[in-house]
């Protein structure tokens, strides 16, 4: 948690045990959105529907490469990232996605992770 709001912000936290709010958690970057509560099942159906489109595989690749590089130096990060690009692209679901959007159609993704 450090890594994202800072150490004395977070030793605070720990030491404190002081409740934040959901304006102050949005600001410090300990939650990605603030939402009214009646329009929570909305706005979680939302990002749901967001995050699962898509090849599942692509998403799971995107996944693992983002934590095996999050903790590189930036050259690193940059030479594993276009290795992963390079593979992903050279999937099924990848070609899938390409000739459907040449066809203009929906795409129809069939690779598992």
């Amino acid at each position: 948690m450090a890594r994202n709001i800072g150490r004395k912000r977070a030793l605070e936290m720990a030491l404190t045990g002081d409740p934040v709010d959901a304006r102050t958690a949005a600001e410090w970057g300990l939650i990605n959105k603030v939402v009214p509560d009646d329009d929570l099942d909305e706005a979680v159906a939302d990002l749901i529907g967001r995050a699962t489109r898509g090849s599942v595989l692509s998403k799971a690749m995107g996944k693992r490469g983002f934590y095996a590089q999050v903790d590189l130096d930036q050259p690193k990060a940059y030479g594993y990232a276009v290795e992963i690009m390079a593979a992903s692209a050279m999937t099924a679901d990848a070609q899938e996605g390409f000739r459907a959007f040449l066809d203009k159609r929906h795409p129809n993704f069939t690779d598992r992770p």
